[in-house]
């Protein structure tokens, strides 16, 4: 029996490569590349550069053409995960940090196809109710979520003892923990042991210099959703991230922070890279955050017009509600009904070749 060339029985098909090209690429990561493109094999990315080269080295794909700009996939640091709110891929949404009450709701963003992490939330309100079955149960919780992602814990108890357990737990599974100071103060947290590089926190109000010099020193990144409590975050020492709590766009949160013009890149890197943070997945094979040689391929598409000196300005200022294509893992999670067809197109041409190739 004859079989094609290049083929070898029994090995398993290479992934499909992509090019996706744009009047500009925003990797945040390194500077802005004009008249970019990024390259795409499986759910990894191979290259990042100017499109002239990328088509060059590869002259037998076809490019999929993109408008505007092409930048790392969002990240909503904090969401309430339920059934009635869900991180939008409409919006650029890759990834979130998800918060869940129960099982039911910690299947959200597996169900949606999104990464980062879903925190399985602890509530119980004293000791005796902890060690009566409370740890039993996060536990079995934790190893039996039906969740393909990575799983964190809530630490939102009022009890101190049950803080400090589950900052043993955390340690103990090798699992990132979440807070909201909002429940406890700083202090209390950092004294049971929850503030660490593996712990990010959500704020609803202005944290005073000494938090804010605390985190800094435990290494805890600050998810943001409102003005009001960004005050004294916008200076560039503290590692922030933003937070929409009940889904949207993280995108526009961001930009009701803005009051500067220097504020703009801090927070693009916000909804980004420091999203990717504050989630632990900032480095890594198939990190998150930035488009760059072995990061995850989530990436999305924005009808903004921009060049390299506008770039984040023009991102946080006009692109809420222009995003066109969303790409999870190099999967096209969301598309804009005209965007999807173009992209298809290309999609098919790109596979067809790949195939040929192989």
């Amino acid at each position: 029996m004859s079989t094609r060339a290049g083929r070898t029985i029994g090995t398993r098909a290479r992934a499909v490569v992509s090019i996706h090209c744009a009047p500009l690429v925003l990797p945040v990561a390194s500077p802005p590349v004009r008249d970019g493109a990024m390259v795409v094999r499986g759910d990894r990315i191979v290259r990042v550069g100017p499109r002239a080269e990328i088509e060059a080295a590869h002259p037998l794909l076809s490019p999929i053409h993109w408008p505007g700009m092409i930048v790392p996939g969002l990240i909503d640091a904090h969401l309430r995960l339920d059934r009635t709110s869900a991180p939008a891929s409409s919006h650029g949404v890759t990834a979130a940090g998800g918060v869940a009450a129960d099982l039911d709701a910690a299947s959200t963003l597996g169900e949606a196809g999104l990464g980062g992490v879903t925190y399985l939330e602890t509530r119980c309100e004293d000791e005796k109710r902890w060690e009566d079955d409370g740890r039993d149960r996060l536990i079995t919780a934790i190893r039996e979520v039906d969740h393909p992602g990575v799983i964190g814990i809530a630490a939102h108890s009022p009890d101190p003892l049950v803080m400090e357990d589950l900052a043993v737990l955390s340690r103990t599974f090798g699992l990132r923990l979440h807070a909201e100071p909002g429940r406890h103060p700083v202090g209390f947290l950092d004294e049971v042991g929850v503030l660490t590089a593996g712990c990010h926190i959500a704020i609803s109000g202005p944290l005073n210099e000494a938090d804010r010099k605390l985190l800094r020193l435990r290494g805890t990144v600050i998810a943001i959703s409102s003005p009001f409590a960004a005050e004294g975050l916008l200076d560039g020492e503290s590692s922030i991230a933003v937070g929409t709590r009940t889904g949207g766009d993280p995108l526009s949160v961001a930009r009701a922070l803005s009051h500067a013009p220097g504020h703009d890149r801090l927070l693009v890197e916000a909804v980004t890279l420091g999203g990717a943070r504050a989630l632990g997945m900032a480095e890594g094979p198939g990190h998150l955050g930035s488009l760059e040689r072995g990061a995850r391929a989530d990436f999305a598409v924005f009808a903004v017009k921009a060049d390299e000196r506008s770039a984040y300005t023009a991102l946080l200022h006009e692109g809420p509600g222009r995003c066109v294509a969303t790409f999870v893992g190099g999967r096209p999670r969301w598309r804009l009904d005209r965007a999807e067809a173009e992209a298809e197109d290309a999609d098919t041409d790109a596979d067809a070749e790949t195939r040929r190739l192989a």
